[in-house]
C-alpha cells in the first residue's frame, strides 16, 4: 500500500534537505512534485489543488523560511495538511450499549461487504459481544450460503427467512435479536456492479425499518478515484455514518484513503488489511500519514503486539533468556506469535525506516514455514534439548518435514549461533531487553 507515493515523498523531501537554502521558488518547485506524485496516486484532482495550497500557504512563510531545519518543517507541514485531510481524528464504530446494536454494510458487488461482515462479528466477538449476521442479498448467487459459510468458521448464528424480501428480512432480525439478547446485528446487504434506483431504493427502505446505528459503506481501495465517486453518491441517497477502505493490503495507490474524507465529509472508521477475519483495523489519520510519508507506524505495531504476546509468557521468555535456557519450543512459540500479528512485510514495514531498507528486498515468508514444519517434525525432547538430534535423528527429521538434511544442520547451526549471541549479551549485562520485547523467528 503506498509503495509508490511514499518513494516519491522520499525523492522530494531528499532534495529539499539537500538544499543549501530553501526559498520560496524550491519550495514551490517541491510542491509541483508533491502535486504530481499526488495525481498520480489517483487523488482526486479538487482536493489536490486544496491541498497543495494549503501546504505552500504555511510552508513559504517565515516560521518556515527562517527556521533551523527547514526541510524537516516542510516535512512537518506536509504530514499536518495529511492528517487533516484524512480526517485529523480516529473516529470509532458505533458502541456495542444496547440490545441490539445493529450496524448496516453496504457496497458495489465484489467491494468485500459479506467479509467485513465477518470481520465485524469477529470484532465484536473478542468484546465478549454476542454477535448475529444477518442475509439479505438475495440476489447474487450463493451469497446467502457464503455468509452462512463466513458465520460457521466464526461460530456466528447468521439469520435468514427464504422467500422474504430484504427490508423485512431485516427486520424480523432486528426483531429475533431483541428477543435473543443478541448485542450486535450485521446486515449484509445486495451489491450491484454499479449504481442503480432500484439498488438504493432497497436501501433507502432497509434503513428506515431497522434505523442502523452504523451505516457503512465498503469502499474498494484497489478501485482509486472509482471508489470516492462511488462513495459520494451512497453518501447523498443513504447519509452514510462512515466508510471502510477494503483491500488495503493489495497495490492500493492511496487515491480512495486520501480523497474520500475530503469529498464525501464521511469519516473512515476503519481499514481491511487482509483476508483473515482478524485483519480489521481502526483508521487513525496520523498513523495513515505517518505510512504515507515513510515514517513508518510504531504505535500501530506495539498494538499488534499487545494483541498477540502473552505478558505472562513473555515473562518467563524474558527469564529463561537470561538464565540461558531458551528452546527450539521457545523459538516455535515465538514464530507463532509473530504470525498472528500479521503478513511479516507488513509488520517491518511499521517500523521507522526498515520499509524503506527493504525496498526491492523479497521476504520470503515459505522459510518460516520450513523452519516450523522441521521443528514440528522434532520430539518434545530434541526440541528441549537439541543437542541430542543425531545423524539419524537428522534423517527422521528432513523425511518428516519434507527438507534435506542440509536444512536441518543450518537451522540447528542458526539456533546455537543465536544462543550464544543470547549467552554474550547476557555476559556484559545488557540492560536492553525488556518485557516481552523479544518476538524473535523469522530467521
Amino acid at each position: 500500500m503506498f509503495g509508490e507515493l511514499q518513494e516519491k515523498f522520499d525523492e522530494i523531501f531528499k532534495k529539499l534537505r539537500g538544499a543549501g537554502k530553501l526559498t520560496e521558488k524550491n519550495i514551490r518547485d517541491a510542491l509541483k512534485d508533491v502535486r504530481r506524485a499526488l495525481l498520480e496516486a489517483d487523488v482526486n484532482y479538487k482536493v489536490v489543488k486544496q491541498f497543495i495550497a494549503d501546504v505552500e500557504v504555511i510552508a513559504v512563510g517565515d516560521k518556515v523560511l527562517k527556521s533551523i531545519e527547514p526541510g524537516q518543517q516542510i516535512v512537518k507541514v506536509v504530514f499536518d495538511e495529511l492528517v487533516r485531510l484524512l480526517g485529523e481524528k480516529s473516529v470509532p464504530l458505533a458502541p456495542l450499549d444496547k440490545f441490539p446494536t445493529i450496524y448496516m454494510v453496504c457496497g458495489l458487488q465484489g467491494s468485500g461487504k459479506t467479509t467485513l461482515c465477518g470481520k465485524l462479528a469477529l470484532h465484536a466477538k473478542r468484546k465478549n459481544k454476542k454477535p448475529l449476521l444477518v442475509a439479505c442479498d438475495i440476489y447474487r448467487p450463493a451469497a446467502v450460503k457464503q455468509l452462512e459459510t463466513v458465520g460457521k468458521a466464526l461460530d456466528v448464528k447468521t439469520f435468514f427467512l427464504e422467500g422474504k424480501k430484504p427490508p423485512e428480512i431485516a427486520l424480523e432480525a432486528k426483531k429475533f435479536a431483541e428477543k435473543n439478547f443478541i448485542d450486535l446485528v450485521i446486515v449484509d446487504t445486495a451489491g450491484r456492479l454499479h449504481i442503480d434506483d432500484d439498488l438504493m431504493r432497497e436501501l433507502e427502505q432497509m434503513k428506515a425499518k431497522i434505523n442502523p446505528d452504523e451505516l457503512l459503506l465498503v469502499a474498494d481501495s484497489m478501485t482509486g478515484q472509482d471508489a470516492v465517486n462511488v462513495a459520494e453518491q451512497f453518501h447523498k441517497r443513504l447519509n452514510l455514518t462512515g466508510v471502510v477502505l477494503s483491500k488495503l493490503d493489495g497495490d492500493a495507490r492511496g487515491g480512495a484513503a486520501l480523497s474520500i474524507r475530503s469529498v464525501t465529509g464521511c469519516p473512515i472508521k476503519m481499514v481491511s488489511v487482509g483476508e483473515k477475519p482478524s485483519d480489521l483495523e481502526p483508521f487513525f489519520p496520523d498513523r495513515m500519514a505517518s505510512r504515507i510519508l515513510g515514517m513508518g507506524d510504531i504505535v500501530s505495531l506495539v498494538e499488534k503486539a499487545q494483541e498477540t504476546i502473552d505478558l505472562k509468557e513473555a515473562a518467563k521468555l524474558e527469564e529463561k533468556i537470561r538464565k540461558d535456557a531458551i528452546t527450539l519450543e521457545d523459538f516455535y512459540e515465538q514464530m507463532q506469535a509473530l504470525k498472528k500479528m500479521g503478513p511479516l512485510e507488513s509488520v517491518l514495514g511499521m517500523i521507522p525506516g526498515v520499509g524503506k531498507a527493504l525496498k526491492g528486498v523479497e521476504i520470503d515468508e515459505r522459510g518460516m514455514a520450513r523452519v516450523e514444519a522441521i521443528i514440528q517434525s522434532m520430539t518434545p525432547s530434541e526440541r528441549r534439548n537439541p543437542s541430542i538430534i543425531d545423524g539419524s535423528r537428522k534423517r527422521r527429521i528432513a523425511d518428516g518435514s519434507g527438507n534435506s538434511v542440509q536444512a536441518i544442520n543450518q537451522l540447528l547451526k542458526q539456533f546455537e549461533a543465536m544462543r550464544k549471541m543470547i549467552k554474550n549479551v547476557n555476559k556484559m549485562k545488557f540492560k536492553g531487553l525488556g518485557k516481552g520485547a523479544f518476538p524473535f523467528g523469522a530467521g
